[in-house]
């Protein structure tokens, strides 16, 4: 608000309380498709990018689109990167775009509404593999199923139930998320975790007050390809005992070794591969 402007006209000028923090590694060829669906939102955000691999391929795209460009000389890591991004953020609320992924248009249209309340919103998300969209695999449909609660209320509050979506697995994809600063609180991602940072950053907020809100429509696309992050922490071996230990803080020892070994299991249905063979 500009208050007693020249010629004493009271003026409004809206600013965005909304930021997508692009996340930028080294030269991928979707970051230019992922600026573009995040300056086309039906809602203007604040948008900049964010990087620890500088690069003039990177910096062109900044100056490009205009955007600022922030780079992280902090120890390179994934909790480093997303939390340095997240920390240059000046709006009340944030996502934390990754640079192989398309929002559409409708995704910040659909979730800022709800987020005055909510710790996370989210949405559902579709992927896309070779440029085609993929939305009935296996593990999507499971990961429908595991966010059950939701399909009751849109909004839930309950700390049990928020936990209980992420008792089996997570069901939540990072890059369709949109955080809550005040509500999340200090640093999110913990670097303990190379894998599983998201997943223990939901649980974290389970515990805490604050909503988890789930925008149903499909307002995203999460691309994987041979050298997406997704398939990255699919082949990775650190993977296993990460899962293994996210399932033993919320089950005894027995159930969460099975757990894990049926969770690595369903890996495949994300794999590339998968389309590979179709």
């Amino acid at each position: 608000f500009l208050e007693n402007p020249p010629g004493g006209e009271r003026i409004m000028e809206q600013k965005p309380c909304h930021t997508f923090a692009i996340l930028a590694y080294k030269e991928s060829p979707y970051l230019e498709e992922c600026i573009q669906s995040v300056l086309g939102q039906s809602i203007k955000s604040t948008v900049y990018i964010s990087t620890s691999t500088p690069s003039a391929y990177v910096s062109g795209l900044a100056e490009k689109y205009g955007l600022p460009l922030y780079i992280n000389e902090k120890e390179p890591g994934i909790a480093s990167d997303w939390q340095f991004a997240a920390d240059q953020c000046e709006t009340p609320y944030l996502t934390l775009a990754h640079q192989d992924d398309v929002y559409y248009e409708t995704y910040t249209e659909k979730l800022l509404p709800y987020m005055k309340n909510s710790i996370i919103g989210f949405c559902n998300y579709e992927e896309l593999v070779n440029g085609k969209p993929r939305r009935k695999t296996k593990m999507l449909r499971i990961k429908r199923l595991l966010l059950w609660p939701f399909y009751i209320k849109k909004s839930i509050k309950s700390k049990f139930f928020k936990k209980a979506v992420l008792r089996l697995g997570s069901p939540i994809c990072c890059p369709a998320v949109t955080y809550n600063r005040e509500l999340c609180g200090g640093p999110v991602f913990n670097p303990e975790y190379k894998n599983d940072l998201d997943w223990d950053a939901w649980l974290t907020f389970a515990g805490k007050p604050g909503r988890f809100t789930y925008e149903k429509q499909v307002c995203m696309a999460h691309r994987i390809h041979e050298d997406s992050e997704t398939t990255k922490q699919i082949e990775s071996s650190g993977r296993a005992a990460e899962d293994l230990k996210m399932f033993s803080r919320m089950w005894p020892g027995w159930i969460a070794r099975r757990l894990a070994k049926m969770y690595a299991g369903s890996y495949a249905s994300n794999d590339i591969a998968e389309e590979k063979k179709s």
